[in-house]
């Protein structure tokens, strides 16, 4: 039974003879191999196209802030997996990333969605202010989060925001979702009747956007820069195993509340 409108499989990525390797039309051996960084070829896999100055400058901040971010549960599952399994390294860094939803990673993507509607909303007029408070009262009225918005450790802004907002203007980005994610940090309080401030998980797709990264992959970006940190995390595993420990962290406070025979 045919299902979609393809009967044959088709990919501008990647192909290759005896002699070629070819990749986004580029000879790998040739053309890629020790000429590019892996951030511009990690661009040209996902968009068919090398990064402008701005784009690599912008792209390679965004793999750096959000790589490592301690023990949190994808990590503490990745090094609990390897603990239980050590000859299966891909499988703890699947465990790590397959814990990458909607809490953790992908409120990136979320947010970039909710940047373009607040941007949309405006519409030529650019009121972002109006807009803001339009889409931040729907969110609102639908008991939904503000994604990118508030943070459990950083009450202040996250300083990892500053940090690549600078990067994005110094690079000459466009500088349009940021300003829009300013504008709803400043509505929030009137809305939502407390200050949420921005975090990592807004500044990505706000600069990220700004340089024409395409929208469907935001989710992407944090989830390969978090596969360089959880390697080192396995890393480390092998040298200071605390895999069982985070178990039994887990477990010693543990308490039954179910029925008993």
């Amino acid at each position: 039974m045919k299902i979609g409108k393809e009967t044959i499989p088709r990919s501008a990525i990647c192909t290759s003879d005896s002699e070629t390797i070819v990749v986004r039309g580029k000879n790998l051996a040739v053309d890629l191999i020790g000429k590019m960084s892996f951030t511009d070829y990690f661009h040209l896999l996902v968009t068919g196209q090398p990064p402008t100055p701005a784009a690599t400058a912008v792209l390679n901040a965004t793999l750096v802030a959000i790589a490592e971010h301690g023990l949190v549960p994808s990590v503490q599952a990745s090094r609990m997996t390897l603990a239980a399994a050590p000859d299966a390294l891909q499988g703890a860094v699947a465990a790590g990333i397959l814990g990458c939803g909607s809490v953790i990673l992908g409120a990136s993507e979320t947010c970039g969605v909710f940047l373009e509607e607040i941007r949309v909303r405006a519409g030529d007029a650019k009121d972002y202010a109006e807009a803001a408070k339009q889409v931040v009262g729907e969110y609102r009225a639908a008991k939904r989060a503000i994604p990118g918005y508030g943070h459990p450790l950083h009450k202040e802004r996250d300083p990892r925001v500053t940090a690549l907002f600078t990067v994005a203007e110094q690079a000459g980005a466009d500088m349009t979702y940021v300003e829009i994610a300013d504008v709803v940090e400043k509505v929030i309080p009137g809305v939502v009747g407390k200050n949420l401030m921005l975090n990592v998980s807004a500044a990505i797709p706000a600069v990220l956007l700004g340089v024409g990264f395409p929208m469907a992959a935001l989710r992407g970006v944090p989830i390969l820069a978090r596969t360089a940190g959880l390697i080192g995390h396995l890393t480390e595993e092998f040298q200071k195993p605390i895999g069982f420990a985070l178990s039994y962290q887990a477990t010693r406070n543990y308490v039954y509340d179910g029925e008993m025979p």
